[in-house]
C-alpha cells in the first residue's frame, strides 16, 4: 500500500508540473498574439512651433504640424493674409508626461484670448482637447485658426522624392456627396488671391471668411480630410469640431482648420480634434470618425 500511495504521490507531482508548463506555454503564446495585434505607439515631441508625432510605422517616422500656424480674423477670403488676416500669438509648453504621449500647450493671442490645448497620442490616433476664453471686455477679432499638417513623406512624395511640391495631393481625399473624393477633386477652382492651393467651405461658415487660396464651389460632406500612404496600406486623416474649413495648401499640407468664432466678452468655448493613423480601411475609418463627431453626420 505504501507503494502504491508513493507511486500515486509521484504522478501527480509530474502532472502537475506538465500543467504548470503547459500553461506557462499557453500564457506565453497568448502574449505573443498580444504583442504582434497591440496596436502601433505613437508619441509626441516639440520643437520651437512644431509639434511631431512619432511612430516606428509612420513613413519618414514623423508627422511635423506646424502648431499652430496661424489665427485668423473674418473676411479673409480675400483679404492681405499678413495685414489682415493674421492675428498674432506666442505658444508655449505647459507640460510634457514621461512617456511622451500627453503634451498640454498654451496659446496667448494678442487680442487677449486664450487657447489652453491638451493633446493625447493614444495607439493609432492623436486626440486634441482646447479649451479657448476671452478674459477682456471687448470681442475676440479670432474666428479660426489653423493646424498646418504635412503629409508629404507619409505620402511617399516627400522634398527627398520629388520636386513636385504638389504630388501628394494625388494621394489625398476629402468627401463629396458622401463619398471619397480624391484630389484635385472635381470643380477645381484655380483663381484667387493667392495660388495655388485648394479651399472647401463647409455649410455653416460664410465663404467670406476663409483661406484666401482658390475656393471650391464643392460643399465637403464631413469635416474629414486625409491621405492614403505610398503603398496604400495606411491612411493618415483629421477632423476638428466646429472646423471653418478644409484645405489643401502650399507646404505638402493638409488642414482641417477650426472655428473659433469671436469670443465674446467672458466667454469660454471648447473645440476637440483627432489625427486618425491607421490600416487602409475607408470603411472602418469613417464608421470611428462618426462616432467621434457625431455633428458632423448628415449635415
Amino acid at each position: 500500500m505504501k507503494s502504491l500511495a508513493y507511486s500515486l504521490l509521484l504522478l501527480g507531482v509530474v502532472i502537475g508540473v506538465c500543467l504548470k508548463q503547459s500553461d506557462s506555454r499557453l500564457w506565453a503564446d497568448e502574449k505573443s498574439v498580444e504583442n504582434q495585434t497591440a496596436k502601433p505607439k505613437l508619441t509626441l515631441s516639440r520643437e520651437k512651433n512644431m509639434l511631431n508625432i512619432h511612430g516606428d510605422h509612420i513613413p519618414g517616422g514623423k508627422i511635423p504640424i506646424y502648431y499652430l500656424e496661424a489665427y485668423c480674423r473674418a473676411n479673409s477670403t480675400d483679404a492681405d493674409w499678413g495685414k489682415h488676416t493674421v492675428v498674432k500669438h506666442e505658444t508655449q509648453t505647459l507640460s510634457m508626461n514621461d512617456d511622451q504621449t500627453v503634451l498640454k500647450l498654451k496659446c496667448t493671442v494678442a487680442d487677449g484670448i486664450t487657447v489652453h490645448h491638451t493633446i493625447t497620442a493614444k495607439g493609432d490616433e492623436v486626440d486634441f482637447q482646447l479649451v479657448t476664453h476671452n478674459p477682456t471686455k471687448r470681442r475676440s477679432e479670432v474666428h479660426w485658426a489653423q493646424p498646418c499638417i504635412r503629409v508629404g513623406d507619409f505620402a511617399g512624395l516627400g522634398q527627398a522624392t520629388t520636386d513636385d511640391k504638389y504630388a501628394y495631393i494625388k494621394k489625398s481625399f476629402i468627401f463629396l456627396d458622401g463619398k471619397p473624393a480624391m484630389m484635385p477633386t472635381r470643380n477645381w477652382a484655380t483663381k484667387a488671391r493667392y495660388i495655388p492651393g485648394q479651399v472647401w467651405c463647409p455649410i455653416g461658415v460664410p465663404r467670406t471668411d476663409v483661406n484666401p487660396r482658390p475656393l471650391s464651389r464643392e460643399v465637403p460632406s464631413n469635416g474629414l480630410i486625409g491621405c492614403y500612404n505610398a503603398d496604400d496600406s495606411l491612411i493618415f486623416a483629421t477632423a476638428f469640431e466646429p472646423y471653418q474649413e478644409l484645405f489643401q495648401g502650399v507646404i505638402r499640407c493638409l488642414h482641417a482648420d477650426f472655428r473659433l468664432g469671436g469670443l465674446q466678452p467672458g466667454e469660454t468655448k471648447t473645440i476637440r480634434g483627432k489625427i486618425y493613423i491607421v490600416p487602409a480601411d475607408m470603411d472602418a475609418l469613417v464608421k470611428r470618425y462618426e462616432r467621434d463627431f457625431p455633428e458632423h453626420v448628415n449635415k
